[in-house]
């Protein structure tokens, strides 16, 4: 048996469709979650610690660093929640055709869109 299907190793030529792109997003999104949480439980720890390690953890959190990387950790967040709610949906049997999976996708680009401008006004 001979099987001639093309093989296109260039990432670059493919497309993904939304539902793919959310579901590689739900991913990543997940291990940044990971790491930040391992940044706050430190932080947490410190400051706890003494008055001096509260101070120290004050001065870094409010920097612009600092912020922009407590902005990333909660789109982080939002994201995952969405998504993790939009395959929840899927688990239970919606949103599984192509079309409704690529609807259900996009809604859930534009929410997390919204809750990250939202949390940046939050916290600047």
């Amino acid at each position: 048996m001979k099987k001639q299907r093309p093989v296109n190793l260039d990432l670059n030529t493919i497309s993904f469709p939304a539902a793919a792109i959310s579901s590689i997003l739900h991913r990543i999104s997940g291990v940044i979650m990971l790491v930040g949480v391992g940044f706050l439980v430190w932080a947490l720890a410190t400051s706890l610690q003494s008055a001096e390690g509260f101070d120290m953890v004050h001065g870094l959190l409010t920097g612009f660093i600092a912020k922009f990387i407590a902005w990333g950790i909660m789109t982080a967040l939002g994201y995952h929640l969405l998504a993790g709610v939009r395959h929840m949906f899927m688990d239970m049997g919606y949103f599984e055709e192509l079309d409704s999976g690529r609807v259900s996708a996009q809604i859930v680009f534009v929410l997390a869109i919204v809750l990250s401008v939202l949390a940046g006004v939050w916290l600047w």
